[in-house]
């Protein structure tokens, strides 16, 4: 029996927007019926250790981006009884503004990211809108502000955090995303975050359109399966399936946030 010690992981959905497949898929079928994205953050708790993974966006990007802003994903997490004030660490699977926004509302965290995501997010290639598009140039520079005040933690590949965590550089996406290894009561569990936006984009080979290496995503599916036992427990990064496949851990909290190891 493992004595590593398990974590309960939730999803937590805060914003929702309606697309159709060809803004999902290389190659979609724009006749295709539409297919809505979510926005997750989500939580790891263990008895001995809360790490939070992403801090989401909130309502003024919300209304400039057109996406439907249903709650800030700090209220979700107060819910599930974690004060962002209090966190101690926030993990950054990436630097887009859907994955960052709201890191005022963690004052005490010290941020987990890859040392290859902030060069690219301040690099050359944010001279061009196609790669810079999904970037908030506030929300990068308050980054390296983070970084000048010594809260940023910067990991080079992949890192064992602890003996039940570890960090895996996956990139295509962008370069530096990573994503999350857990070790829960199930066995392990990744949050694959934005290397695989749905699930279809990795169990049909379809890469997501903002890429900035397609190669390298489509090899970072290989990745993640590697990090797994049952390729069930690669928990995708927008797919509204995810809130339909797994159960909420109480009825207040049906439709904000889901238990993903139960």
């Amino acid at each position: 029996m493992s004595t590593l010690q398990p974590f309960k992981v939730y999803a937590i959905r805060y914003a929702t927007v309606a697309r159709h497949a060809s803004e999902n898929f290389i190659g979609g079928d724009p006749h295709e019926s539409g297919m809505d994205m979510d926005y997750f953050v989500w939580v790891a708790i263990s008895a001995g250790k809360t790490w939070v993974i992403d801090t989401g966006f909130n309502a003024a990007a919300a209304a400039k981006r057109k996406r439907t802003f249903l709650r800030c994903p700090t209220a979700g997490l107060t819910l599930l009884g974690v004060d962002a004030a209090q966190v101690e660490d926030v993990i950054v699977t990436h630097l887009h503004y859907d994955h960052i926004g709201n890191f005022d509302k963690f004052p005490r965290a010290r941020f987990h990211l890859q040392d290859a995501e902030l060069a690219y997010a301040t690099g050359r290639y944010m001279a061009k809108p196609f790669f810079s598009g999904a970037y908030e140039v506030d929300e990068v520079v308050a980054m390296v502000r983070n970084v000048y005040a010594g809260r940023v933690q910067f990991h080079q590949g992949d890192v064992q955090l602890a003996p039940n965590i570890s960090l895996h550089l996956i990139g295509g996406h962008t370069r530096g995303l990573q994503a999350v290894r857990l070790w829960t009561e199930s066995g392990w569990l990744v949050l694959a975050s934005d290397a695989s936006h749905y699930l279809a984009n990795m169990t049909e080979g379809r890469p997501f359109p903002i890429v900035a290496d397609v190669c390298a995503m489509a090899d970072g599916w290989d990745k993640l399966r590697s990090l797994v036992d049952d390729p069930r427990r690669i928990i995708p990064g927008h797919d509204p399936a995810v809130m339909h496949q797994f159960k909420s851990p109480l009825p207040a909290l049906a439709g904000i946030a889901v238990r993903l190891d139960a």
